[in-house]
């Protein structure tokens, strides 16, 4: 596994332990079909939620968020809806994004972790 897919990993577990204490449960990671791949996938009472988790040493370049433009979200909506369709459900879907600011990497003892609920216009 190279740095960044390790990073990545490390990134993902990070958010996954996030909303677990948030009371979601993680029903999916990684789940990818040919239009892309959505990082994780947690239910709640009233969401099923596809959360891209952006990991970054800092927001000096530019906040995690700024990442997933209309061409990610497109190709994130077109997954989320192969994904529902092998899923159905009755819960209402919802687009989050997890920032994770980490600047020492995978050493950073308490990184700055951002969740911005329903993050898609």
């Amino acid at each position: 596994m190279g740095k960044s897919n390790l990073l990545g990993a490390w990134g993902e577990s990070v958010a996954a332990e996030y909303l677990k204490k948030k009371r979601y449960r993680i029903i999916s990671t990684g789940y990818r079909s040919r239009f892309g791949e959505i990082d994780l996938i947690a239910v709640n009472k009233s969401f099923l939620v596809f959360a891209e988790v952006k990991l970054r040493r800092s927001d000096a370049f530019a906040m995690g968020r700024e990442f997933v433009d209309r061409h990610k979200q497109n190709r994130l909506r077109t997954t989320a809806g192969m994904y529902l369709s092998e899923n159905p459900t009755t819960l209402q879907p919802r687009f989050d994004v997890i920032e994770i600011y980490a600047p020492q990497g995978i050493q950073t003892v308490d990184p700055e972790i951002n969740h911005i609920e329903d993050a898609f216009e």
